[in-house]
């Protein structure tokens, strides 16, 4: 059975345009995993434009499914909260200053030394590190020399070219898949996933564990209805 962890930052994205706390995030978070999620992922930026720091220790002692906070290791106050909330995975993600949404893997040949160190720290405190990678077998392999316990595939690029050739798209996750569970690696993955596209990658990239996913379930449950929607993309995942 893949998990599907549901984003709730677009939810704090609301919040925020307005102020005050509806929508509460806290209670997003609670009816999320009523619903049938099987996990909740954040994604703490420096500048706290949707999900706030306070809102991951708020959230935290509601979350009874799986915990996975996302974010960018260089900034020590990212750190600092995953190493005091302990959650059950910590998704490693390069994102820039300002960066309105992740764009780009890791290259984790490059950044082998720091990936290694900061990996290792986390998993010293027992948590799960996963990180995030384009479609690559080098990055890939990179990610397993510097210790991570799993992958999150990139798949934007899967999301865009799904309609025009959908067979094209899916190969390169196909070998990185392969490429991963070769070398022990768990694979996840994230980014642009939706009910149209879900099914199909889900179907082919095999030992797929957990998928991600923000801003295409909440903007379907505008019109579905967030229970019925949780249940909509549980289903594109049972293959």
């Amino acid at each position: 059975m893949i998990k599907l962890s549901v984003n709730i930052n677009k939810i704090a994205t609301i919040r925020n345009s307005r102020g005050g706390n509806t929508p509460s995030v806290r209670e997003a978070a609670i009816n999320c995993q009523r619903f049938g999620a099987d996990g909740i992922t954040v994604h703490p930026r420096p500048d706290e434009r949707h999900i706030r720091y306070q809102d991951v220790s708020e959230i935290l002692p509601t979350i009874k499914t799986e915990f996975n906070i996302e974010g960018n290791p260089r900034v020590q106050k990212f750190i600092d909260l995953v190493l005091e909330t302990k959650p059950h995975q910590v998704t490693l993600v390069p994102d820039a200053d300002g960066q309105l949404t992740s764009d780009h893997g890791w290259d984790t040949i490059i950044h082998k030394s720091y990936l290694t160190d900061i990996i290792a720290m986390f998993k010293s405190n027992n948590i799960r590190t996963s990180v995030f990678v384009d479609p690559n077998p080098s990055m890939i392999e990179g990610a397993r020399l510097a210790g991570a316990d799993r992958i999150e595939l990139y798949t934007e690029r899967y999301a865009q070219q799904y309609t025009n050739n959908k067979e094209e798209a899916i190969r390169p996750f196909i070998e990185a898949a392969d490429h991963a569970t070769k070398c022990g690696l768990g694979i996840n993955a994230g980014h642009d996933l939706n009910l149209v596209n879900l099914n199909y990658f889900a179907l082919h990239i095999n030992s797929l564990l957990e998928v991600s996913i923000g801003h295409a379930l909440i903007s379907d449950a505008l019109y579905f209805g967030l229970e019925n929607t949780i249940q909509l993309y549980k289903r594109q995942l049972h293959v």
